[in-house]
């Protein structure tokens, strides 16, 4: 960002402030804290963010699958980053053709949400517009998201199972596997 484009968002910022300021007190804090993380996040020109190793992907997966051969289930064990890109998958022998995409889509809508997708199926309702409308997303269970220092950084999607509740148990299991090593 050059000078004068940091000159122009910083006055914008200050009259934002200065026209919240005269409708309320509340609003102005409001709108000069805003203001003060623009600038703080403007002064960061990168931003670091943790992401799950590849080999904690890996033994994620191994015990994920491990758990569907005990349970004598077909399915696909997908692991999305914090920004949804996928970055394994596993799909087990004699899994369906649906499960891999159904597995991408539970660990995306997991890690998009910071919850399991059975917690979140269980508060769609109705028959207007909701977060199942978000392109990419599933909302049956088996995805489970993996989180460090308390916020989200991959999410664990398994699929092929008669049920969801299944599915969850069996990515679990690979969260397992790993969760004494998650900051």
């Amino acid at each position: 960002m050059n000078i004068r484009t940091r000159l122009v968002a910083g006055s914008l910022s200050g009259l934002a402030v200065l026209a919240v300021a005269a409708t309320s007190p509340a609003r102005a804090a409001d709108a000069a804290h805003t203001s003060r993380l623009a600038r703080v996040a403007a002064a960061e020109p990168v931003v670091q963010t943790g992401t799950l190793s590849a080999d904690a992907a890996l033994k994620i997966a191994d015990a994920a699958m491990k758990e569907a051969v005990k349970q004598k289930q077909r399915v696909s064990v997908v692991i999305v980053d914090r920004s949804g890109a996928t970055r394994l998958v596993l799909k087990g022998d004699g899994a369906g053709p649906q499960t891999e995409e159904s597995a991408r889509r539970k660990a995306f809508t997991a890690v998009s949400f910071g919850r399991t997708t059975a917690e979140l199926g269980k508060g769609l309702t109705g028959g207007g517009p909701s977060i199942a409308d978000i392109p990419g997303t599933l909302f049956l269970g088996g995805g489970v998201p993996v989180a460090s220092g308390g916020a989200p950084v991959a999410g664990i999607g398994v699929g092929g199972a008669p049920s969801g509740d299944i599915d969850e148990s069996i990515a679990q299991a690979g969260l397992k596997a790993v969760a004494g090593q998650l900051r």
